[in-house]
């Protein structure tokens, strides 16, 4: 039954007007509204990239957390470093859209025209069709006032870690016993993939372009049972074995990371921030490529007992 209905959403589609081109995708009778309406409704649109479908690619979708459309511009926030301020809260223009042909075209600054279908399954949920490049986004809607900024840098912490070229140590606590941890003064998280980080023993202080990587080694992100706003940040250190953490985001510069063997916590600050598709004129790193976003797989660990 709902393939009939489909297809006759697409008979209608043909013979109306070019603005009557969403199709509500669910078991209810089809109906159909303004496209510009639609993807105006919210303020944001959080892309969530794990529901992702289709082996194809559309690059500034995969690089963005949120879009969002605004008087024939198409803003993003590329980056969880300065979310909920940058540009408003909506991030920076990457572009232009327009609905007026029936279907949503995107001219985006670097990446070139696209075309999307778009099927609206909820009020506040939508997907962005790409048939040339076979893929499909999934989007939800949130006005400004109600969107957790907060809660969007767990959600996706893996891309956090790696918008600063550096984290450096700024706080140990007098609590804890010593351990081997105790010598790393810098880590590093990069886009290589999701797996990879890196850590140094340079003196606290050490310009980041100066800095010595002793080791490289893997690591993981798990969630925590009965916690949103905490991760397990495990480090696999081959020489001594794995060293495993606590995780929370003090804020867009700053983590904690709480030694669970030994009792000690630490603080890094972000050093070296990574902004992503800005214009060459922008002051710090900036990049386009080299990141993008992967449906990430957490396991989900029963917090320890603290000492």
């Amino acid at each position: 039954m709902k393939t009939l209905k489909l297809l006759f959403a697409t008979l209608v589609i043909g013979i109306s007007i070019s603005s009557c081109s969403v199709i509500i995708d669910d078991y209810d009778e089809p109906y159909y509204e303004t496209l510009e309406d639609v993807v105006t409704s919210y303020d944001l649109w959080y892309i969530d990239y794990n529901k992702t479908s289709g082996n194809g690619d559309v690059p500034f979708l995969s690089k963005a957390f949120t879009i969002s459309f605004i008087n024939g511009k198409i803003f993003a926030n590329n980056n969880l470093v300065g979310i909920g301020t940058a540009g408003n809260g909506y991030g920076i223009q990457i572009g232009y859209y327009n609905t007026f042909e029936g279907y949503l075209e995107i001219d985006h600054n670097l990446d070139g025209y696209y075309d999307f279908d778009v099927i609206q399954i909820s009020n506040d949920r939508i997907k962005l069709k790409d048939n040339y490049n076979n893929v499909t986004y999934y989007l939800e809607g949130y006005q400004k006032y109600n969107f957790d900024y907060d809660q969007i840098f767990y959600d996706n912490i893996e891309y956090f870690l790696q918008e600063y070229n550096a984290w450096e140590k700024t706080f140990t606590s007098q609590v804890g016993a010593l351990n081997e941890f105790d010598n790393e003064n810098f880590l590093s998280f990069t886009p290589e993939n999701l797996t990879t980080f890196y850590s140094s023993q340079d003196e606290i202080g050490t310009n980041i372009a100066n800095l010595y990587w002793d080791y490289v080694g893997d690591y993981t992100v798990a969630n925590v049972q009965g916690y949103d706003n905490l991760k397990i940040l495990t480090l696999d250190y081959d020489s001594w074995g794995n060293e495993e953490f606590e995780l929370t985001v003090i804020n867009d510069s700053e983590i904690s990371l709480y030694h669970i063997d030994s009792g000690t916590t630490y603080e890094f600050k972000g050093k070296g921030y990574i902004q992503y598709l800005k214009t060459s004129s922008a002051k710090g790193s900036v990049r386009n490529d080299g990141r993008k976003r992967t449906k990430v797989n957490r396991e989900t660990k029963v917090r320890r007992n603290l000492k």
